[in-house]
């Protein structure tokens, strides 16, 4: 299966979701981007100014450096020193100079050791490198700000795709809430305790509304939350603490399908038992997914021509 698609794809949820926004406020993403001859699978600019309330924008206005930040993706079977030190000074001629590029390279097999010497003892500031083996699930990074910055921000090891599902979150918000109110009820009906007088009934509420909120949040986490991991050999599928993992040789078949609920998902179908992925709560490219899926499992029987 071709997971360099499928990390990208992991990184630009990352970036969409504001995950790497302590390294910068990204606002425009590009697939497919050049810079001179070399192809970036992702690019993402931005900057450092802050885009919250009217404080945060004043400080972000007059104390925040008012620098450009570029994050380019890279996803090939293998680097070399040579396209690695191709593509640091094609950046330097395209960006500016006071600009910061993070570089994140994603390769198949694992890294080598002059490849590990020659990134860790880089030493241009204003550059940070990230390369990432999916093989070995290995990382390293520059011993620069920028490339510490990366490795705590950035986790492509242990990929994983997730989506935050409001209909599951709410249902937990409202179970909770339910929940301290039948306690509240038990107390003022059997042991006269006044939750319910008029003068802390606001605070009563407010209290309950903020532990709703806490507890509903916990309740989603070990109930509803749903994370996918994909492999060369198989997938991993959480739904709260509970945890599915299979092996593509189970199957030789799949099909997108649309749920009641106007969700995709993919089904797989194998000799024993067919499996449900779901793709619209995971934030993953539907038709990438299904591409990569379908190499990956080797469909017993040929599509025969007509």
């Amino acid at each position: 299966m071709n997971e360099l698609n499928l990390t990208v794809d992991l990184v630009e949820e990352q970036i969409v979701k504001g995950n790497l926004r302590w390294l910068a406020n990204f606002s425009e993403i590009r697939r497919g981007f050049y810079i001179e001859d070399l192809k970036i699978s992702l690019y993402a600019s931005g900057g450092l100014e802050e885009k919250g309330f009217l404080l945060s924008r004043l400080f972000s206005s007059f104390v925040t450096p008012k620098y450009k930040v570029h994050l380019l993706t890279c996803a090939f079977p293998e680097f070399d020193e040579k396209y690695l030190r191709k593509l640091m000074t094609a950046c330097k001629r395209k960006f500016g100079e006071d600009d910061w590029i993070f570089l994140v390279l994603i390769q198949e097999k694992p890294i080598e050791q002059t490849e590990r010497k020659m990134i860790e003892n880089f030493g241009e500031q204003r550059i940070g490198v990230a390369v990432y083996s999916l093989s070995s699930k290995d990382e390293v990074v520059s011993d620069n700000v920028l490339g510490k910055g990366l490795k705590r921000q950035l986790n492509l090891t242990e990929p994983k795709f997730e989506a935050f599902d409001l209909p599951d979150y709410v249902k937990s918000f409202t179970i909770v809430f339910t929940l301290f109110t039948v306690i509240l009820l038990t107390l003022y009906l059997f042991f006269m305790v006044p939750v319910f007088d008029i003068s802390i009934l606001p605070v009563t509420l407010g209290v309950m509304f903020l532990l709703s909120l806490i507890g509903g949040h916990l309740l989603y986490k070990s109930q509803y939350r749903v994370t996918l991991s994909m492999t060369t050999k198989g997938f991993e599928l959480c739904k709260g603490n509970s945890k599915v993992e299979k092996s593509w040789a189970d199957f030789n078949d799949l099909a997108l399908r649309i749920t009641s609920r106007r969700e995709t998902i993919i089904r797989l179908y194998g000799e024993k038992e067919t499996f449900d992925l779901p793709l619209s709560r995971i934030g993953i490219s539907r038709k990438e997914t299904y591409n990569t899926i379908r190499k990956s499992i080797r469909p017993k029987r040929e599509d025969s021509p007509d």
